[in-house]
């Protein structure tokens, strides 16, 4: 079985008191979806203002919550570090996104079912072929002239509208939390943060269908 999610990097919370976050190694994958915790949302909260409240006056890291938030919306986009994380239960072989690989990009996905390729950052560098019917996909090696030994993940073409389906469920579902955090946190920008993450992670707006395309 083939999993699919929508991950952001976790951040290092040393030194954060804004609100409450959960207790996460840092540098990991947390998956984003409609069963996270309020402490899990708030933790994904700090990984995307993690540049914001640290650049208050004097060099000195923002203490208030509403201004890291408003910060985040004076950006020109919200960058969000992280990616699909694509698991394979038979083989146990897990790729994870590269080091500058962006969860705003997620729908890239969408060209790979039209035969097109992605980066998928470094350090690890996944490598992605397509074959016939089919995309495989291994955890490291995209630099590497013969494929990585081991046994990539494989997906078929055709079930990748679905699996891209099941990923923005996920996000909804933590955008519907989100929503639920921001009210509880910074009410009075709970509305323009859920609209701005909306935006610019792409989450709401409807995924075309791939299917005909591909098999035309």
């Amino acid at each position: 079985m083939i999993i699919v999610n929508a991950v952001l990097e976790t951040p290092d919370t040393v030194g954060f008191s804004l609100w409450p976050v959960a207790d996460l190694p840092p540098y990991q994958f947390m998956a984003l979806s409609g069963s996270m915790s309020p402490l899990e949302v708030g933790t994904a909260l700090t990984k995307l203002v993690d540049y914001t409240w640290r650049t208050g006056e004097d060099d000195r890291p923002l203490t208030d919550a509403d201004e890291v938030i408003r910060r985040l919306l004076e950006t020109d986009k919200v960058i969000a570090t992280g990616g699909l994380r694509v698991h394979d239960t038979r083989t146990d072989v897990t790729v994870l996104p590269g080091c500058c690989c962006g969860l705003e990009d997620w729908r890239e996905w969408l060209d790979v079912a039209n035969g097109e390729t992605l980066w998928l950052g470094h350090d690890p560098s996944p490598r992605l072929e397509h074959t016939d019917e089919a995309v495989q996909l291994w955890p490291d090696g995209a630099d590497a002239q013969e494929a990585p030994s081991g046994l990539p993940v494989e997906i078929m073409v055709g079930d990748l509208p679905v699996i891209l389906q099941t990923v923005q469920e996920g996000l909804q579902g933590f955008l519907y939390l989100t929503k639920q955090w921001a009210t509880r946190h910074v009410p009075t920008l709970a509305e323009d943060l859920t609209a701005r993450l909306d935006e610019d992670l792409a989450i709401s707006a409807p995924l075309p269908d791939t299917s005909d395309r591909h098999a035309t």
